[in-house]
């Protein structure tokens, strides 16, 4: 998701820098009848769930309803289109929910259990490439009783289940408009979400219209919300500059982050908030290919990379270097690469090459995306060619791609070596190492091994309370440091610049850092 960056312990918890205080009182002082404009780099793939584990989430989750959500900053769920759910054993293989009374989508068809069955269930059949197909895959089967009660049988005991069930990977979606055998190919969507859709282009524009039959968790504190999509970071940030955007979220430049930091009286009325985010930048390698299938080959990158150097030329500290596939601020984080390979040092990594009769120079070819993770992702990568080939080790050869197209070449297994991003679906250890491991994950490469996925996760997902699991993902990732099949570069900060007649900034992000929409407001005075 990108996919994609907290001090906490059992639970995720957003910390907002100082310079939002004071605009909470503001919240909820009324509405305007104009709409609110988000400008954003996240443009989303496909308006169907079933069909994306990506940034389209951030636009599933205020059109389409989940049965539970995560409430403020809380990281632990609680009910939404649900009354209540629960666990019905004691080993969290049986999960069940009742719906609310009297639910129904934004066309006026009814949201009743066979809705949810339908929608879990198409999304796990059509199994899409880019589809969230393999976070449910715990779902044995669905059973419904009445219109109002789901009961979910897992295949395993799985503790993170009602986690799951917070994502944009369960919106429930009406089965009168969302084939059961295939992806949505229009627009014209149903949902049960805070907004409707009222008009979208794709990589243009979304307008979002209060949802008046909706009926969940969420206070809507405006009438409407339009997201903008740019390919340009740098007329979005005109945009906003020039009064037509309210509001940015993902896809600032450092540059741009540090020219606001920096010049705060050229800009008088707008303001950066920072949140302290999970966000995450890895390289992956597919031992699939030849010039990566010597595990020497992938060791001796690891030892070469240098993170510090990366977030301060590049990323001018608005990231942090990250030594694990968890990061800071996530119950069971640890340092492993650090504790593995130490600092960058040539001499190891020519050792390690030697020693696995590797010699001359290693060519690899490193491939991203262009317009996924915002214009930087270029510089990151150049910097990264720059490491690699100065330690006289490698030659390295940089190709990008868009989103659509390297997302494809991923899924069918194309490249060696590729940078992704991850923004979690959950604020637990599991979801930043499960997604990427066993027979089916995320990065189209099977990682299958006997410890991690067959004794550490399952043992881990037996365990309700999370706290408890810190030593199996402990060594889960040591076993991921050893593998270096996955390399993990930094950790980033998530930063909104807003003009200062909009409120609400503060509440917006959740603790999977996905934008609430309708907790923004427009100031009636300032």
């Amino acid at each position: 998701m990108f996919s994609q960056d907290k001090p906490l312990k059992g639970a995720a918890v957003l910390v907002t820098a100082t310079l939002l205080a004071g605009c909470g009182s503001l919240l909820g002082e009324g509405e305007t009848e104009d709409a609110i404009v988000i400008g954003t780099t996240s443009t989303p793939s496909t308006l169907d769930p079933a069909g994306a584990w990506d940034g389209s989430w951030e636009l599933y989750r205020n059109i389409y309803q989940t049965l539970m959500h995560f409430p403020n900053s809380s990281g632990s769920p609680e009910p939404d289109a649900a009354q209540h759910c629960g666990f019905t054993d004691t080993v969290s293989s049986v999960y069940r929910c009742v719906l609310k009374k009297d639910l129904k989508f934004s066309g006026g068809n009814p949201l009743n259990a066979e809705a949810v069955k339908h929608s879990f269930e198409r999304t796990l059949d059509i199994g899409a490439d880019s589809g969230p197909a393999q976070l449910l895959q715990s779902i044995d089967r669905i059973e419904t009783s009445g219109d109002r009660t789901i009961i979910f049988h897992l295949k395993r005991p799985d503790a993170t289940f009602p986690l799951v069930l917070a994502t944009p990977a369960a919106s429930i979606v009406d089965p009168a408009v969302f084939p059961a055998d295939r992806l949505l190919e229009t627009s014209e969507i149903s949902g049960s979400g805070p907004y409707r859709l009222q008009d979208y282009k794709d990589g243009e524009f979304a307008e979002l219209v209060r949802n008046e039959s909706y009926n969940g968790s969420a206070e809507v504190k405006n009438t409407g919300v339009t997201v903008r999509y740019f390919k340009d970071s740098a007329k979005m940030v005109e945009d906003l500059k020039k009064g037509e955007v309210d509001l940015t979220y993902r896809g600032l430049t450092p540059e741009q982050i540090t020219d606001f930091e920096k010049n705060r009286t050229d800009y008088p009325d707008i303001k950066l908030n920072e949140v302290y985010g999970t966000e995450i930048r890895y390289l992956v390698f597919n031992p699939q290919h030849e010039e990566v299938s010597d595990p020497a080959v992938r060791k001796a990158v690891a030892q070469v990379v240098d993170r510090k150097a990366l977030v301060r030329n590049v990323y001018k500290r608005t990231a942090a270097p990250l030594y694990s596939m968890v990061p800071g601020g996530i119950t069971g984080h640890t340092s492993a690469f650090y504790e593995e390979y130490g600092e960058p040092d040539v001499e190891k990594a020519r050792q390690t090459l030697a020693q696995a009769g590797i010699g001359g120079k290693v060519r690899l070819t490193l491939w991203y995306a262009t317009d996924r993770y915002g214009a930087v992702t270029a510089d990151e990568f150049g910097e990264i060619k720059r490491q690699l080939e100065a330690s006289g080790l490698f030659e390295v050869t940089l190709e990008g791609r868009e989103w659509r197209e390297l997302q494809k070449g991923i899924a069918e297994g194309k490249y060696p070596v590729f940078g992704r991003g991850w923004f979690p679906d959950f604020p637990d250890a599991d979801n930043y190492i499960a997604p990427f491991v066993g027979e089916e994950n995320a990065l189209g490469a099977p990682y299958e091994h006997k410890v991690l996925t067959g004794t550490l996760l399952p043992r881990s997902r037996k365990e309700s309370d999370r706290g408890a699991v810190s030593d199996d993902f402990g060594r889960a990732q040591e076993i991921l440091a050893e593998d270096a099949r996955l390399l993990p570069l930094w950790q980033g900060k998530l930063y909104i610049a807003a003009h200062d007649d909009i409120a609400g900034v503060e509440w917006c992000i959740d603790s999977s850092t996905i934008m609430r929409l309708w907790e923004l407001d427009r100031k009636k005075s300032w």
